[in-house]
């Protein structure tokens, strides 16, 4: 039977509390020397003496959080880690956010979960995983996502310009390149999640505008050595803001009229800053700025006739036209 150093017992001393103990699960000393035993199939002499000692060590120590509790009774000591990096319901949200993104395979989010989990014991990662249920929504493209995301972030910090091509699936279940396969150029400013995707925001020097895509359908991203300057006025906040469902279009001041019933899905929405005046109708009139869009109609239709358009006028004739659709293909 091999001895190990006194650094290398310690290691995996604190190694198997960290993994086996928590603010509900604790180990005596007999529990942690079987374990120990267990783990590395008798294969070390693993001495009470030495542990013991080891385990005052932690207790004294200030820079290892080690919880020691002792019964009046005599019972013996029972020792845990319980200071962790991060809180389970903060690994729960991590988890979560994991799941629900589209763009990541089945198999990278199992991967990605046994990570997460190794983050705290096991008895409470065996809790997370039972939480966690995972639906396969992903498409082909989307085991390359994680590697388009790391040249972008490199992008974005070194405000280096990037080419790519960008595509979209057709009725086929094909994925075809937009505009012939011709690469889009752009200066990177920000990447950002919304409705569980990945979106990168920058500035394109062909169209000369603000434009958004969509990461999981950027092709051959390429990072070039041509450096650029973000524009000051840039409020990654301010754009999305504005935006539904990221669909573009021309930004307008819009006045609606709203249920008092939904005051909570505008808060929601625009937060609880946003202005409203409240009327004596049962609805209440939000007046903002955003995007006239395809989105901003179909979030609006969402409400059917809980929210009427006041304005502007080309809005209220695209809910108009958009009603009148919807009649005929139901009437």
């Amino acid at each position: 039977m091999s001895k190990l150093s006194t650094r290398e017992r310690v290691l995996v001393l604190k190694q198997l509390l960290e993994k086996y103990t928590d603010e509900e699960n604790e180990l005596a000393l007999a529990e942690i020397i079987d374990l120990l035993n267990e783990e590395f199939d008798q294969s070390y002499d693993f001495s009470k003496r030495l542990i013991k000692e080891d385990l005052a060590t932690f207790e004294d120590s200030e820079v290892i959080d080690l919880i020691v509790n002792q019964e009046m009774n005599g019972k013996p000591k029972y020792y845990s880690f319980q200071n962790r990096l991060f809180e389970i319901q903060e690994l729960r949200l991590l988890s979560d956010a994991v799941v629900s993104a589209r763009f990541i395979t089945m198999k990278e989010k199992e991967r990605l979960i046994e990570k997460i989990k190794q983050l705290t014991s096991e008895p409470l990662a065996a809790k997370l995983e039972n939480q966690i249920h995972i639906n396969e929504t992903a498409h082909s493209q989307s085991d390359k996502v994680k590697y388009v995301i790391y040249n972008l972030h490199n992008a974005i910090n070194d405000a280096k310009t990037i080419r790519f091509q960008y595509g979209r699936y057709n009725m086929k279940k094909e994925f075809v390149l937009s505009r012939e396969g011709k690469t889009y150029t752009l200066h990177p400013y920000a990447l950002v999640w919304n409705r569980d995707y990945y979106y990168l925001i920058g500035w394109s020097p062909e169209f000369e505008e603000l434009r958004h895509y969509r990461v999981d359908r950027l092709v051959k991203v390429q990072v070039l050595d041509d450096p650029f300057k973000q524009k000051e006025d840039f409020d990654v906040t301010q754009y999305t803001h504005h935006l539904f469902n990221m669909f573009t279009g021309e930004e307008k001041w819009i006045e609606i009229k709203f249920a008092d019933e939904l005051i909570n899905v505008i808060i929601d929405r625009f937060g609880e800053k946003v202005p409203i005046k409240e009327g004596k109708d049962g609805r209440f009139t939000l007046k903002t700025k955003a995007v006239i869009s395809t989105g901003l109609v179909g979030w609006l239709l969402t409400w059917g006739s809980n929210a009427e358009v006041i304005g502007p006028l080309e809005l209220k004739e695209k809910m108009k036209q958009e009603a009148e659709k919807l009649y005929k293909l139901y009437h």
